[in-house]
């Protein structure tokens, strides 16, 4: 049977200045030196993610922590579990799932240079044969229908200006009674017009997705929502502390290759997010869904 289609508006990509797609700045942003360099060296280089903070303040353990306690909202994960990330980042979400339970991982990625790191750090992990990686965009996934127990994602859909589409092809590449699973930076349901805009100017966004917008869309296309965790407060906590590490490490960035310029601005774009958190305009959690039998 064919998936339910959800209506999304067939527009063109909004462009920037220089005529570059949401896409396109995405893909730039990610392979550039200022941003390998700053996400490598905050974030250890391992993935690119919002942490839970109950029992830590350093970022890697946070990082980890969101992994675990998202793998614990599966019914089961395990040997012969097919689970696709989409927006992988590094891909170390899908290493640490794979070497815990022995499934099968694909990570789904637009950076040719972090998709390179990942497959690096997935040889040395000796996780080749659990882990593979594929360039390419969760707008249109090259992957056939029906194929995965479970799409996992961390903070990575705001990246697109097509959010429908991207689950849209969620719905079509989990196996009925699959799950989507993920995490996504969002704005407040009733957020007022106009004051996230130093929030969307940091990722050179034009919006952000909210929980609403995800309940709405994932049950349009069949979905049934099974959970909306608000864990704002992590958000906040883990902004603050990456601009706290930024900080403190800033010459450190520079001699690995990132401009002031681009570390300057990120400090204040850090502090905005930090600032629209404490605000109540911003949301963020584990969200899972079920795609029905």
């Amino acid at each position: 049977m064919s998936s339910p289609m959800l209506k999304v508006a067939n527009s063109e990509l909004e462009l920037d200045e220089q005529g570059l797609g949401i896409r396109d700045v995405t893909e730039n942003y990610y392979d550039s030196d200022d941003a390998n360099a700053f996400y490598s060296n905050i974030w250890g280089g391992k993935d690119i993610h919002i942490g839970l903070y109950d029992d830590t303040q350093d970022i890697r353990t946070a990082s980890d922590a969101t992994i675990d306690k998202m793998a614990d909202a599966l019914p089961t994960v395990a040997s012969g579990t097919r689970v696709l990330d989409i927006g992988s980042g590094y891909g170390g979400a899908m290493r640490r799932i794979a070497g815990q339970f022995g499934c099968e991982a694909t990570c789904l990625n637009l950076s040719k240079v972090q998709n390179t790191i990942n497959r690096h750090n997935t040889q040395v992990a000796g996780l080749t044969d659990k882990v593979r990686v594929v360039h390419g965009t969760f707008e249109n996934i090259p992957e056939p229908n029906g194929s995965y127990d479970v799409v996992w994602s961390q903070d990575a859909i705001l990246h697109s200006d097509q959010r429908g589409q991207v689950l849209a092809e969620v719905f079509r590449v989990l196996k009925p009674g699959g799950y989507f699973l993920f995490t996504d930076p969002c704005q407040a349901d009733d957020v007022p017009d106009g004051v996230l805009q130093p929030v969307y100017d940091r990722l050179q966004l034009n919006s952000l997705g909210s929980f609403r917008f995800y309940r709405d869309t994932a049950e349009a296309l069949g979905f049934d929502v099974v959970r909306q965790d608000d864990m704002l407060d992590h958000l906040r906590i883990h902004y603050d502390r990456v601009r706290e590490d930024l900080i403190a490490n800033y010459e450190t960035l520079r001699k690995n290759g990132a401009s002031t310029d681009y570390l300057d601005k990120m400090i204040v774009g850090l502090e905005n997010w930090v600032k629209a958190a404490d605000a109540g305009h911003l949301a963020w959690g584990i969200q899972l869904m079920r795609k029905p039998v």
